[in-house]
Protein backbone atom coordinates (compact mmCIF):
# COMPACT_ATOMS: atom_id res chain seq x y z
CA UNK A 1 0.00 0.00 0.00
CA UNK A 2 1.53 3.38 -0.70
CA UNK A 3 1.84 6.20 1.71
CA UNK A 4 -0.77 8.60 2.32
CA UNK A 5 1.84 11.42 1.88
CA UNK A 6 5.16 11.28 0.32
CA UNK A 7 7.63 13.63 0.53
CA UNK A 8 10.80 13.45 -1.47
CA UNK A 9 13.83 15.86 -0.97
CA UNK A 10 12.11 18.71 -1.05
CA UNK A 11 13.37 21.96 -0.94
CA UNK A 12 12.08 25.98 -0.42
CA UNK A 13 14.26 29.11 -0.26
CA UNK A 14 12.60 32.27 0.05
CA UNK A 15 15.59 34.84 -1.03
CA UNK A 16 18.18 34.00 1.58
CA UNK A 17 16.11 31.85 3.60
CA UNK A 18 16.27 28.20 3.41
CA UNK A 19 13.18 27.47 4.88
CA UNK A 20 12.54 23.58 3.87
CA UNK A 21 16.32 21.44 3.47
CA UNK A 22 15.98 18.11 1.48
CA UNK A 23 13.22 16.97 3.38
CA UNK A 24 11.86 13.79 3.22
CA UNK A 25 9.42 11.51 5.25
CA UNK A 26 6.20 9.37 4.69
CA UNK A 27 2.92 9.11 6.66
CA UNK A 28 0.89 6.20 6.22
CA UNK A 29 -2.72 5.83 5.61
CA UNK A 30 -4.95 6.09 8.51
CA UNK A 31 -1.90 6.92 10.55
CA UNK A 32 -1.47 10.06 13.48
CA UNK A 33 1.75 11.82 12.81
CA UNK A 34 3.29 14.75 14.20
CA UNK A 35 5.49 17.41 13.17
CA UNK A 36 7.32 18.88 15.56
CA UNK A 37 9.48 21.73 16.16
CA UNK A 38 10.03 25.30 17.50
CA UNK A 39 8.52 28.41 15.69
CA UNK A 40 10.91 28.96 12.21
CA UNK A 41 11.51 25.31 11.85
CA UNK A 42 9.50 25.13 8.49
CA UNK A 43 6.44 23.78 9.43
CA UNK A 44 3.74 25.82 7.86
CA UNK A 45 6.03 25.90 4.43
CA UNK A 46 5.74 22.22 4.25
CA UNK A 47 2.10 22.82 5.23
CA UNK A 48 1.83 25.11 2.10
CA UNK A 49 3.01 22.81 0.10
CA UNK A 50 1.49 19.69 0.74
CA UNK A 51 -1.98 22.08 1.27
CA UNK A 52 -1.17 23.00 -3.01
CA UNK A 53 -0.46 26.55 -1.86
CA UNK A 54 2.97 26.93 -3.05
CA UNK A 55 5.29 24.69 -5.07
CA UNK A 56 8.80 23.36 -3.78
CA UNK A 57 11.90 24.54 -5.32
CA UNK A 58 13.71 20.78 -6.09
CA UNK A 59 11.94 16.95 -5.06
CA UNK A 60 8.30 16.19 -5.11
CA UNK A 61 5.19 15.71 -2.41
CA UNK A 62 2.69 13.81 -3.58
CA UNK A 63 -1.01 13.04 -0.85
CA UNK A 64 -3.25 10.21 -1.66
CA UNK A 65 -0.87 8.99 -4.71
CA UNK A 66 -1.23 12.72 -6.43
CA UNK A 67 1.82 15.09 -7.31
CA UNK A 68 0.64 18.47 -4.93
CA UNK A 69 2.00 20.44 -7.92
CA UNK A 70 0.54 18.61 -11.30
CA UNK A 71 -2.67 17.75 -9.45
CA UNK A 72 -3.62 20.36 -7.24
CA UNK A 73 -6.87 20.77 -8.30
CA UNK A 74 -8.08 17.16 -7.73
CA UNK A 75 -6.07 16.95 -3.95
CA UNK A 76 -8.12 20.45 -2.88
CA UNK A 77 -11.49 17.85 -2.39
CA UNK A 78 -9.17 15.26 -0.76
CA UNK A 79 -7.32 17.58 1.96
CA UNK A 80 -8.83 19.23 4.77
CA UNK A 81 -6.45 21.95 5.81
CA UNK A 82 -6.62 23.98 9.16
CA UNK A 83 -3.96 26.55 9.34
CA UNK A 84 -2.12 28.49 12.14
CA UNK A 85 -3.71 31.31 12.37
CA UNK A 86 -7.46 31.34 12.33
CA UNK A 87 -8.64 32.04 8.98
CA UNK A 88 -12.56 32.05 8.64
CA UNK A 89 -14.60 34.62 8.81
CA UNK A 90 -15.23 36.47 12.16
CA UNK A 91 -18.08 38.63 10.84
CA UNK A 92 -20.53 35.35 9.58
CA UNK A 93 -21.64 32.99 12.27
CA UNK A 94 -21.12 29.79 13.16
CA UNK A 95 -23.76 28.40 11.35
CA UNK A 96 -23.10 30.79 8.55
CA UNK A 97 -19.12 29.63 8.20
CA UNK A 98 -20.19 25.78 8.25
CA UNK A 99 -22.76 26.84 5.49
CA UNK A 100 -20.12 28.15 3.74
CA UNK A 101 -17.57 25.85 3.70
CA UNK A 102 -19.85 23.18 2.54
CA UNK A 103 -20.92 24.87 -0.04
CA UNK A 104 -17.66 25.48 -1.36
CA UNK A 105 -17.00 22.09 -1.79
CA UNK A 106 -20.89 20.98 -2.64
CA UNK A 107 -21.84 18.88 -0.16
CA UNK A 108 -24.43 19.47 2.59
CA UNK A 109 -23.78 19.67 6.33
CA UNK A 110 -26.76 17.36 6.87
CA UNK A 111 -25.01 14.48 5.24
CA UNK A 112 -21.69 14.71 6.71
CA UNK A 113 -22.93 15.67 10.13
CA UNK A 114 -21.88 12.32 11.66
CA UNK A 115 -18.04 13.54 10.84
CA UNK A 116 -18.17 16.71 12.59
CA UNK A 117 -20.21 15.48 15.63
CA UNK A 118 -17.97 14.66 17.87
CA UNK A 119 -16.27 18.04 17.39
CA UNK A 120 -19.15 20.64 16.61
CA UNK A 121 -21.38 19.43 19.65
CA UNK A 122 -20.57 22.17 21.57
CA UNK A 123 -20.97 24.88 19.19
CA UNK A 124 -24.52 23.87 18.29
CA UNK A 125 -25.74 25.80 21.38
CA UNK A 126 -24.34 28.89 19.49
CA UNK A 127 -25.59 28.67 15.99
CA UNK A 128 -25.88 32.97 15.59
CA UNK A 129 -22.74 33.69 17.37
CA UNK A 130 -20.28 35.33 15.45
CA UNK A 131 -16.97 33.80 14.86
CA UNK A 132 -15.22 36.70 15.90
CA UNK A 133 -16.83 36.55 19.46
CA UNK A 134 -16.05 32.97 20.35
CA UNK A 135 -13.60 31.74 22.62
CA UNK A 136 -10.02 30.44 21.59
CA UNK A 137 -10.74 26.82 21.73
CA UNK A 138 -14.18 27.15 20.33
CA UNK A 139 -12.52 29.07 17.54
CA UNK A 140 -10.39 25.92 17.06
CA UNK A 141 -13.71 23.95 17.11
CA UNK A 142 -15.62 25.73 14.62
CA UNK A 143 -12.34 25.49 11.91
CA UNK A 144 -11.67 22.11 12.15
CA UNK A 145 -15.27 21.28 11.86
CA UNK A 146 -15.48 23.79 8.67
CA UNK A 147 -12.04 21.70 7.68
CA UNK A 148 -13.99 18.44 7.75
CA UNK A 149 -17.23 18.90 6.30
CA UNK A 150 -16.44 17.95 3.47
CA UNK A 151 -15.34 14.84 4.55
CA UNK A 152 -11.33 14.80 3.55
CA UNK A 153 -9.36 12.21 3.18
CA UNK A 154 -6.29 13.34 4.98
CA UNK A 155 -6.30 16.21 7.34
CA UNK A 156 -3.51 18.44 7.47
CA UNK A 157 -3.66 20.60 11.21
CA UNK A 158 -0.73 23.65 11.31
CA UNK A 159 -0.27 24.08 15.11
CA UNK A 160 -4.21 23.69 15.96
CA UNK A 161 -3.67 24.07 19.72
CA UNK A 162 -1.13 27.30 19.67
CA UNK A 163 -2.93 30.14 22.09
CA UNK A 164 -5.78 27.51 23.54
CA UNK A 165 -5.23 26.84 27.40
CA UNK A 166 -4.71 23.48 28.69
CA UNK A 167 -8.27 21.90 28.64
CA UNK A 168 -9.54 22.91 25.21
CA UNK A 169 -5.70 21.41 24.37
CA UNK A 170 -6.26 18.22 26.19
CA UNK A 171 -9.95 17.89 24.34
CA UNK A 172 -8.55 18.83 20.70
CA UNK A 173 -6.32 15.69 20.95
CA UNK A 174 -9.26 13.23 22.46
CA UNK A 175 -10.99 14.40 19.26
CA UNK A 176 -8.11 14.04 16.99
CA UNK A 177 -8.13 10.21 18.34
CA UNK A 178 -11.81 9.72 17.34
CA UNK A 179 -11.36 11.17 13.77
CA UNK A 180 -8.54 8.82 13.06
CA UNK A 181 -11.06 5.62 13.81
CA UNK A 182 -12.83 6.82 11.32
CA UNK A 183 -9.66 6.14 9.18
CA UNK A 184 -8.57 10.05 8.37
CA UNK A 185 -4.54 10.32 8.11
CA UNK A 186 -4.15 13.43 9.89
CA UNK A 187 -0.91 15.14 9.59
CA UNK A 188 -0.57 17.39 12.78
CA UNK A 189 2.16 20.50 13.68
CA UNK A 190 3.34 21.58 17.30
CA UNK A 191 5.80 23.05 19.14
CA UNK A 192 4.00 21.71 22.40
CA UNK A 193 6.69 18.69 23.03
CA UNK A 194 4.18 17.21 25.39
CA UNK A 195 1.80 16.44 22.48
CA UNK A 196 4.37 14.67 20.88
CA UNK A 197 3.07 11.14 22.37
CA UNK A 198 0.31 11.49 21.31
CA UNK A 199 0.98 10.60 17.88
CA UNK A 200 1.85 6.57 16.49
CA UNK A 201 4.91 8.46 14.58
CA UNK A 202 6.32 11.89 14.69
CA UNK A 203 9.50 13.96 12.72
CA UNK A 204 11.57 16.38 14.75
CA UNK A 205 12.16 19.35 12.27
CA UNK A 206 14.08 22.32 13.44
CA UNK A 207 15.89 25.30 10.73
CA UNK A 208 14.27 23.64 7.82
CA UNK A 209 16.04 19.96 8.72
CA UNK A 210 14.52 16.69 9.67
CA UNK A 211 16.27 15.45 12.24
CA UNK A 212 14.50 12.49 13.38
CA UNK A 213 11.56 10.09 12.55
CA UNK A 214 10.43 7.04 15.00
CA UNK A 215 7.84 6.15 17.31
CA UNK A 216 8.02 8.43 20.50
CA UNK A 217 9.10 5.18 22.21
CA UNK A 218 11.64 4.57 20.09
CA UNK A 219 12.94 8.02 19.86
CA UNK A 220 13.37 8.71 23.90
CA UNK A 221 14.94 4.72 23.79
CA UNK A 222 18.35 4.84 25.45
CA UNK A 223 17.76 8.73 26.54
CA UNK A 224 17.40 7.96 30.50
CA UNK A 225 21.40 7.11 30.43
CA UNK A 226 23.16 9.37 32.20
CA UNK A 227 20.45 12.12 32.53
CA UNK A 228 19.77 13.37 35.98
CA UNK A 229 17.29 15.95 37.76
CA UNK A 230 19.07 18.81 39.68
CA UNK A 231 17.46 21.48 41.95
CA UNK A 232 18.57 23.67 44.78
CA UNK A 233 17.19 27.17 46.42
CA UNK A 234 19.65 29.23 44.42
CA UNK A 235 18.77 27.77 41.14
CA UNK A 236 20.85 29.97 38.77
CA UNK A 237 23.89 29.59 40.75
CA UNK A 238 23.18 25.80 40.43
CA UNK A 239 23.31 25.70 37.20
CA UNK A 240 26.14 27.94 36.74
CA UNK A 241 27.75 25.76 39.06
CA UNK A 242 27.27 22.38 37.27
CA UNK A 243 28.03 23.62 33.69
CA UNK A 244 31.49 24.03 34.74
CA UNK A 245 32.23 20.54 35.94
CA UNK A 246 34.06 18.78 33.54
CA UNK A 247 31.99 15.41 33.88
CA UNK A 248 29.12 17.28 33.30
CA UNK A 249 28.44 17.19 29.34
CA UNK A 250 24.79 19.36 29.18
CA UNK A 251 23.01 21.42 31.81
CA UNK A 252 19.81 23.11 31.07
CA UNK A 253 16.25 24.10 32.79
CA UNK A 254 13.39 21.32 33.22
CA UNK A 255 10.07 23.06 34.23
CA UNK A 256 10.98 23.84 38.47
CA UNK A 257 13.80 21.54 38.01
CA UNK A 258 17.44 21.62 35.60
CA UNK A 259 18.16 18.90 33.58
CA UNK A 260 21.96 17.67 33.59
CA UNK A 261 23.16 14.89 30.85
CA UNK A 262 26.42 13.21 32.80
CA UNK A 263 29.56 12.12 30.52
CA UNK A 264 30.76 8.54 30.99
CA UNK A 265 31.41 8.08 34.68
CA UNK A 266 29.42 10.33 36.60
CA UNK A 267 28.63 10.30 40.19
CA UNK A 268 25.57 11.87 41.23
CA UNK A 269 26.38 11.13 44.82
CA UNK A 270 30.12 12.85 44.64
CA UNK A 271 29.06 15.67 42.55
CA UNK A 272 26.20 16.42 45.41
CA UNK A 273 28.55 16.12 47.63
CA UNK A 274 31.27 19.12 46.21
CA UNK A 275 28.10 21.35 45.85
CA UNK A 276 27.34 21.34 49.35
CA UNK A 277 30.90 21.62 50.11
CA UNK A 278 30.73 24.78 48.13
CA UNK A 279 27.61 26.80 49.94
CA UNK A 280 24.65 24.52 48.19
CA UNK A 281 23.78 22.85 50.76
CA UNK A 282 20.12 21.52 49.83
CA UNK A 283 21.44 20.31 46.11
CA UNK A 284 19.45 17.46 44.84
CA UNK A 285 20.55 15.36 42.07
CA UNK A 286 18.45 12.12 41.35
CA UNK A 287 17.77 9.89 38.00
CA UNK A 288 15.54 11.82 35.55
CA UNK A 289 13.32 10.13 32.71
CA UNK A 290 14.31 11.68 29.44
CA UNK A 291 11.42 12.81 27.23
CA UNK A 292 10.72 14.02 23.38
CA UNK A 293 12.59 17.79 24.95
CA UNK A 294 15.46 16.33 25.85
CA UNK A 295 16.06 14.97 22.34
CA UNK A 296 15.62 17.72 20.67
CA UNK A 297 17.92 19.47 22.75
CA UNK A 298 20.26 16.79 22.32
CA UNK A 299 19.89 17.24 18.31
CA UNK A 300 19.89 21.12 17.77
CA UNK A 301 23.00 21.27 20.45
Amino acid sequence: MSPAIEITGVTKRYGDLTALDNVGFDVAEGEMFGLIGPDGAGKSTLYRILATLTAPDSGTAAVCGLDTVKDYSRLRTMIGYMPERFSLYQDLTVSENLQFFASLFGVSIKENYDIIAPVFAQLERFPDRKAGALSGGMKQKLALSCALIHRPRILLLDEPTTGVDAVSRSEFWDMLSTLREKGITILVSTSYMDEATRCERIALIDKGKILRVNTPEGLVAGLDENLYNASAYRMFELLTRLRQLPEVDDCYTFGATLHVVGRKGFDQVAVCQKLQSEGLEDVRVYPAQGDIEDLFIKLTR
